[in-house]
C-alpha cells in the first residue's frame, strides 16, 4: 500500500536518514534538506522521482525518491525506497588526520589561524 501524499520529514525518517523525525523537521526549518535543489519545509509533499540532498554529520546524501512511505521500515525495505547518489565519503583516515585545538586554549592567534587554514586547504602556502 503507497500513501497518496507523503511529508519530507517523515519520508527522510521512514527511509533511515534521521534517527527521529523531529530530527528530520529540525533539519528541514534549519535548511539541511533540499528537494530538487530548493530548501524546504518539514510538510512540503514528495512525489516519486524527486531528488533529495540532506546534510547529515557534515556529509551530503543524495537520494532520489522511488516508493513513498510514511512508516519507519527496516534497513533491508529502506533501501528499495531510494536510489543512493551520494558520493563516497572520504576515508576514516583523512578526517581523524586534521588538527584540533585543546578545549579550553583560548582563542587562535594569526599564526595559529593562519596554520590551521593552511592545513584545510583554503590559503596557498606563502603569500
Amino acid at each position: 500500500m503507497t500513501p497518496g501524499i507523503v511529508r519530507v520529514d517523515s519520508w527522510t525518517w521512514s527511509v533511515r536518514l534521521f534517527k527521529t523525525r523531529s530530527a528530520a523537521a529540525a533539519a528541514c526549518r534549519a535548511g539541511q534538506v533540499r528537494v530538487n535543489g530548493a530548501a524546504v519545509k518539514p510538510a512540503r509533499p514528495l512525489v516519486v522521482g524527486d531528488e533529495v540532498r540532506v546534510r547529515v554529520d557534515g556529509f551530503e546524501r543524495i537520494v532520489e525518491v522511488v516508493r513513498l512511505i510514511h512508516k519507519r521500515v527496516g534497513p533491508p525495505v529502506a533501501a528499495e525506497c531510494m536510489i543512493d547518489k551520494s558520493p563516497p565519503r572520504p576515508p576514516r583516515e583523512a578526517i581523524l588526520g586534521i588538527p584540533l585545538r585543546d578545549r579550553g586554549a583560548g582563542r587562535p592567534t594569526k599564526r595559529d589561524r593562519r596554520e590551521i587554514e593552511r592545513l584545510r586547504g583554503r590559503f596557498p602556502e606563502e603569500r
